[in-house]
């Protein structure tokens, strides 16, 4: 493959990846929710990683930081452990009632910032 074409195809994955990422103007930045409950699962993957938190009443997605902003921060994948005790405060998505953008989580005895 040519050089020309490996740059031609590199330039045609960035839009891809564009759409593949969200805005967060999709969730209400007026009201800050502090949830707390067990997490049922996890994800450790691009471009954000993932929580299922069981509340009282409701489950819901959790959207966390890029793995490689958790991990400097402090928030290895081990500390999400399905099972565990964990708090997120974050935003509600205005159109998805079950998902939320999360600010910070605190787990394992220990909070970390996200943004």
């Amino acid at each position: 493959m040519t050089k020309r074409r490996k740059v031609l195809g590199a330039l045609l994955l960035v839009p891809a990846a564009a759409l593949a990422h969200h805005g967060w103007s999709e969730y209400d930045s007026t009201k800050l929710l502090k949830l707390s409950g067990k997490i049922v699962e996890y994800g450790y993957e691009h471009p954000h990683g993932h929580v299922r938190l069981a509340t009282p009443g409701k489950t819901w997605l959790c959207v966390l930081a890029p793995p490689s902003r958790m991990e400097n921060r402090g928030l290895a994948k081990d500390l999400l452990t399905p099972g565990g005790e964990a708090t997120v405060e974050g935003y509600a998505n205005r159109d998805k009632p079950e998902e939320m953008r999360a600010e910070r989580i605190t787990v394992g005895g220990k909070t970390v910032e996200l943004r």
